[in-house]
């Protein structure tokens, strides 16, 4: 069983499982070592390795954490839970008790202490689509698979708890190696298809200034390159929301950047909002993208194409309608209309630069980003961790081919560090470029070890301005101030003399522009740690607006009963 598992991981693109190993899922780790094709990449902790599984699903299409029972499922659950909010199909594998022990009376370590063996099994309901409790060889082969390619159906993470003495025993159902799967995919209903586009033209087609604006959920649909389709044919006006960078290129011949209301990409919400109809797809729209709810949309403008749904202004809405077919047929049928983007070219003002900075003056977070910008090619990728990095990568151009990932509706600080490691695990192409602050990289540091362990070559910028700076600007207190470290001497201990890793604190523009050609140039084979000496209060502009509208959202009183 143990190697029917190794064998369907590799099968649907799984190279590398993130692990921690604990008495209950040693024999299973044996046979993940096992098999040719799969990797076993130990990691410090469990919350790092769902995180790392989560990175490498972004960067691979799906992504695999082995842990043990309740204390290791426990752990990584919080991993899995922002894995299914970002739709990532992320196998979450769980060494489970001896199969004699199911029905018993009997108390087990690593349990709350009660003979009870379901309290991680019930945790992972709400946050997996699919559960399996494999403690019996007879119906384990069907178990599995029906986990797995529930994963990948659903684009949602799965777990599956395997009992400790089963991995190694023969059974006639894995007596063969399994054959690939045929996932059917999803078909659109041809006539629900037909009316929802003949509606959509309609609606579309009397609007003066249309526009089109990317969502999340585009990447759960594979429907990239059909929303790319319709906008060269449509000659809107294209933005994408927050947490759609990076998945629309944006080199598109009428992009405008991202809309995120108030703190939208200069005069790009302004078009948006003022159009007379928008077409989104796959958005999503929470607080915290829709700034406290401050968006100025009116429903009835609005087409919103959601992965297998269409609705059309405040109705008619049409089912069972998967996202890229709609859009590309959409392509075909409705008119060309550029007015959107001729208006923004009438008002459009070019960035400025930021100002430039005297010799040995204090680093600013701008000048940072100017130079990350520079760095930016089609081999990059960008990895921007939950606080002002959300805001300051968000405004950076990516050129074509350039990876981006956030995680935008689970903003769990900390994040990134385990994401890193899976992305660039999952990404050997690419150099990853991650920007994370302080107070995040304090909650996971001890994984950029597990980097060193890998030989990557990503490079971290931390960006030390004293503690939690998105909190401040959403409620400031005495919490969110953290204890200093000395964040260089921490990666050079973790470093050790083994593995490639150079390191450097950066205060001023020379010192940065020094350090990053080392980065890019004699060191570009070492994973490079640069520490960036930031003023507490040097935040931007974006995320002074965007928390004060937040904290107004989040401070609303009681409505009266």
């Amino acid at each position: 069983m143990g190697r029917h598992l190794a064998r369907r991981l590799v099968q649907v693109g799984v190279s590398d499982v993130f692990a921690v190993p604990g008495d209950f899922n040693l024999t299973l780790l044996d046979h993940l070592i096992a098999e040719p094709g799969l990797r076993l990449i130990g990691c410090c902790n469990e919350l790092n390795a769902g995180y790392a599984a989560d990175g490498y699903a972004r960067a691979k299409g799906v992504g695999a954490c082995a842990v043990t029972f309740t204390v290791g499922g426990l752990s990584v659950l919080n991993a899995i839970a922002g894995a299914y909010s970002e739709n990532l199909p992320l196998i979450c594998i769980v060494g489970g008790p001896n199969s004699n022990d199911y029905g018993t009376n009997r108390i087990l370590h690593h349990t709350i202490g009660l003979p009870d063996f379901t309290q991680e099994l019930r945790a992972f309901q709400t946050v997996t689509c699919y559960q399996a409790v494999v403690n019996n060889l007879d119906d384990a082969h069907e178990q599995i698979d029906k986990a797995i390619s529930t994963a990948l159906k659903e684009s949602k993470p799965v777990y599956i708890s395997v009992s400790c003495n089963l991995p190694g025993v023969s059974h006639p159902t894995f007596s063969r190696d399994p054959v690939p799967y045929f996932l059917s995919p999803r078909m659109s209903n041809q006539m629900g298809l037909e009316a929802a586009v003949e509606a959509t033209v309609q609606f579309l087609d009397k609007s003066v200034k249309p526009v089109m604006v990317a969502g999340p959920k585009l990447r759960v649909a594979k429907a990239g390159a059909a929303f790319a389709e319709l906008a060269d044919a449509s000659g809107y006006a294209v933005a994408t929301m927050p947490s759609a960078k990076g998945m629309v290129a944006e080199t598109l011949p009428r992009f405008l950047g991202t809309y995120w209301g108030a703190v939208s990409t200069a005069f790009c919400a302004e078009i948006v909002e003022s159009a007379d109809a928008y077409l989104f797809a796959g958005p999503i729209f929470n607080d915290y993208s829709s700034v406290g709810y401050s968006f100025l949309l009116k429903k009835e403008k609005a087409v919103i194409v959601q992965p297998d749904r269409v609705t059309v202004g405040n109705g008619p809405a049409f089912g069972c309608i998967m996202m890229k077919d709609f859009l590309s047929a959409l392509a075909q049928r409705v008119t060309k209309n550029t007015t959107a983007y001729e208006n923004y070219k009438r008002i459009f003002v070019p960035d400025g630069e930021p100002p430039e900075s005297e010799p040995g003056e204090p680093l600013r977070v701008n000048v940072l980003f100017k130079h990350v910008q520079k760095m930016l090619t089609g081999d990059s990728a960008v990895i921007a961790e939950t606080g002002d990095s959300w805001f300051n990568c968000q405004k950076l151009k990516l050129p074509d081919g350039c990876g981006y990932e956030f995680q935008m509706q689970y903003g769990s600080i900390g994040w990134s560090v385990g994401a890193l490691l899976g992305y660039a695990q999952g990404s050997k192409d690419k150099r990853v470029i991650a920007c994370i602050g302080d107070g995040s990289f304090q909650v996971t540091a001890q994984d950029v070890s597990t980097m060193l362990r890998c030989e990557q070559n990503s490079i971290i910028f931390l960006i030390n301005n004293g503690g939690y700076t998105i909190e401040v600007e959403i409620h400031d207190g005495p919490y969110n101030v953290i204890k200093n470290w000395n964040y260089t001497g921490l990666v050079d201990a973790i470093h050790n003399g083994e593995g490639k890793c150079w390191t450097a604190k950066v205060t001023c523009e020379e010192e940065l522009t020094a350090a990053i050609e080392t980065a890019t140039g004699e060191k570009q084979d070492c994973l490079c740690f640069i520490e960036v000496i930031a003023h507490k209060d040097d935040t931007s502009k974006e995320l002074l607006e965007w928390g004060s509208r937040v904290s107004a959202a989040n401070s609303r009183p009681p409505n009266p009963q």
